[in-house]
């Protein structure tokens, strides 16, 4: 699953007959400090997600699946909208593997 942020609404006039009643939106794939990460794309929203949300995507194979009971034709669906994040120190991540690094190659196996 990857970041992103809507940015925008689609209106088709026509679409896909599997399509119908799914919401497309356009999504700004962003990293964990909410920085641009390429260009915008388009998504199917399968969870009710709305302009400015921070979302969980996926893309390729696994966005068709992303609706149960069916399989829509998209390269991008939104599969979850994020209500809080949380990222550590990226020094103190590098420590604590280190440590376990250390920690696990150190025992012997007898």
């Amino acid at each position: 699953m990857k970041l992103g942020i809507i940015v925008g609404k689609v209106w088709a006039t026509q679409k896909d007959p599997q399509l119908k009643g799914v919401k497309l939106y356009v999504l700004q794939p962003v990293n964990e400090k909410r920085e641009k990460m390429g260009k915008p794309i388009l998504a199917a929203d399968t969870v009710g997600a709305g302009q400015g949300e921070l979302v969980y995507w996926v893309g390729a194979r696994e966005a068709t699946f992303a609706m149960p009971g069916r399989k829509i034709p998209s390269d991008a669906s939104i599969v979850g909208i994020v209500d809080h994040t949380y990222s550590e120190n990226k020094d103190i991540l590098k420590q604590r593997l280190s440590d376990w690094k250390n920690k696990n190659t150190s025992i012997s196996r007898d």
